[in-house]
């Protein structure tokens, strides 16, 4: 492929970039960052109840009665996250059961995991319940002729309205009562032939003195 040839979209561009674009409208349909909150807030729970830290040749345990507890805790967030990002109907459900987990680790999984455990679980299950799909975009509304904004179309083929949406001098304008067309004279009124204006007198002719 030469190098005037413009690449066609997703089959001669960069596989990142169609990979990121691709991830990008995936991760816009669906609760993307309350999962990823809510699986980030099981390792801190799970983790320190089994952790051990060294000061030297000091060993301290973190572990505490209810380890089994924490266990279960830091899975079915797990569980939650991963739910949020492939069974998005099921978001409001699972962002209620991350809060009210994360409010139950706090006795029993030290403190929710120091308190980042707990804040993690929380703001992602509020972000769970209030998320909401995006509205599709409207189709095009029909019989509109393809202008923006439903502007009206000249009745005359060829022939376009001025600013004020008003049809050009030296048009026929359709007259409402007879609807037959007469033609404007240079100052936009209709000719009058009738016989009644004074200047061609009563038979509708000059008078000749």
């Amino acid at each position: 492929m030469s190098a005037e040839t413009p690449a066609a979209p997703g089959r001669d561009e960069h596989y990142l970039r169609v990979f990121r674009r691709n991830f990008r409208a995936w991760r816009g349909s669906r609760p993307f960052w309350s999962g990823l909150f809510i699986l980030l807030a099981g390792f801190p729970i799970l983790y320190f109840p089994y952790a051990n830290i060294q000061f030297g040749h000091l060993t301290l345990a973190m572990a505490t009665t209810a380890g089994a507890g924490s266990l279960i805790i830091g899975v079915l967030l797990f569980v939650l996250g991963l739910s949020l990002w492939f069974q998005k109907h099921v978001r409001v459900f699972a962002g209620v059961a991350a809060i009210l987990l994360g409010l139950v680790s706090i006795p029993v999984s030290n403190f929710g995991g120091f308190v980042i455990g707990f804040m993690l679980a929380l703001v992602g299950g509020a972000m769970a319940v209030s998320w909401a799909p995006g509205a599709p975009p409207a189709p095009p509304v029909p019989g509109t002729g393809g202008q923006q904004g439903g502007a009206p179309e000249s009745a005359v083929p060829g022939v376009g309205f001025t600013k004020d949406n008003q049809a050009p001098q030296g048009i026929r304008a359709t007259d409402p009562d007879t609807t037959v067309l007469k033609p404007l004279n240079g100052l936009g009124e209709p000719n009058d032939l009738s016989g009644t204006s004074p200047v061609y007198g009563a038979n509708g002719r000059h008078s000749a003195g």
